[in-house]
């Protein structure tokens, strides 16, 4: 696969160069130090990647994944330094078309480098697979539903006492789509899995808690959800829930290789609240969650997964689809208005 690196500090450009030169299955095409170069070798290099930095002199590495997004698809990761991302621009480049974010490396003898490197390599081997389409003009804020109508031929007898929601790959423009219609009095908790490097998570909630009406935050172990909040599972632990809607943070080993895991979450709510439980799984690479869907959908609860036409990634989506978990496949613009369907209780 043929990368190009876009990174300005030379010593991160060369680490990074070394890192996907080791790779067997990666191999440099390019190496520029501003957006402009790498935006005008574009049409002759033909990458099959690009790492992405977003702070850069000039063009931002932000406003190139828009431009490359909208003129020129080519499947983005963001290599980012979580700790100088305050206003959070990797959480727009995914907003805007990039794939992914990943820490970046620091030095050869920091202690996480060979955790970074293997990430970085792995980030970029499998979005490089990832079919890319021409992004439409950039938004500043989420479409948001008014009202919405039970769908035709639904029927609920209880309204969900608590959503679980997660996603993975292209799911942070997803979820703010999703959450961005649903009102700030929302009336159940909403439990959050987004697979990300740990080390991003609490900027992800920021992010994500200016761009909607609902109160956005980290999960704290012992507490008890209430409505109109959604709680996010931090980057080192399985969030689930337990009677009461006690939040209970789980240090267990990943499933199905990922920690937080969707499916932990899912079968949680299964446990805990039955059928009065509601699941989404939403775009993602891999099958987390789908296991766990099927274990709600069997206690009756009603569990939504994102169509193929809309998924970045129908992965996680397709496997829940497939094990027969899902009540209802949506495309995402319709997924928002059937969970506010499902709180209306049936007379």
């Amino acid at each position: 696969m043929r990368v190009i690196i876009v990174e300005d500090s030379r010593v991160v450009r060369e680490l990074l160069t070394a890192i996907v030169d080791r790779d067997p299955r990666l191999q440099v095409a390019g190496a520029f130090t501003s957006a402009e170069e790498a935006l005008e070798a574009l049409p002759a290099l033909q990458p099959d990647i690009i790492s992405m930095d977003i702070r850069l002199p000039g063009m931002s590495g932000l406003d190139a994944t828009r431009r490359i997004m909208a003129e020129r698809p080519v499947p983005i990761v963001v290599i980012a330094d979580s700790a100088a991302d305050p206003a959070g621009l990797s959480m727009n480049a995914l907003r805007a078309g990039a794939l992914s974010v990943v820490e970046k490396p620091v030095g050869l003898n920091a202690g996480t480098y060979e955790e970074i490197a293997g990430e970085i390599c792995t980030q970029l081997a499998i979005m490089s697979e990832v079919r890319v389409i021409r992004q439409r003009a950039w938004r500043q804020d989420p479409p948001r539903v008014a009202k919405a109508r039970p769908a035709e031929g639904t029927n609920f007898f209880t309204a969900p006492s608590a959503v679980g929601i997660a996603a993975s790959t292209g799911g942070p423009p997803a979820l703010a789509r999703v959450l961005g219609a649903l009102p700030a009095d929302f009336p159940a908790p909403i439990f959050l899995v987004q697979h990300m490097g740990a080390s991003f998570m609490e900027g992800f909630a920021t992010w994500l808690d200016g761009l909607v009406s609902l109160k956005v935050a980290i999960a704290k172990d012992g507490v008890t959800a209430q409505g109109g909040t959604v709680y996010v599972a931090p980057g080192h632990a399985h969030l689930t829930v337990e009677p009461g809607l006690v939040i209970k943070l789980d240090d267990g080993p990943p499933i199905d290789g990922q920690k937080p895991s969707a499916t932990a979450l899912f079968r949680s709510l299964a446990q805990s609240v039955g059928p009065r439980g509601l699941g989404v799984l939403l775009t993602g690479m891999g099958e987390d969650g789908a296991r766990g869907l099927v274990d709600l959908h069997r206690m009756r609860g009603f569990t939504i997964a994102e169509d193929e036409t809309t998924s970045v990634v129908y992965g996680m989506p397709g496997a829940a689809a497939r094990l027969g978990g899902v009540s209802a496949s949506l495309p995402l613009d319709a997924i928002a208005g059937r969970i506010l369907a499902t709180t209306r209780t049936a007379e």
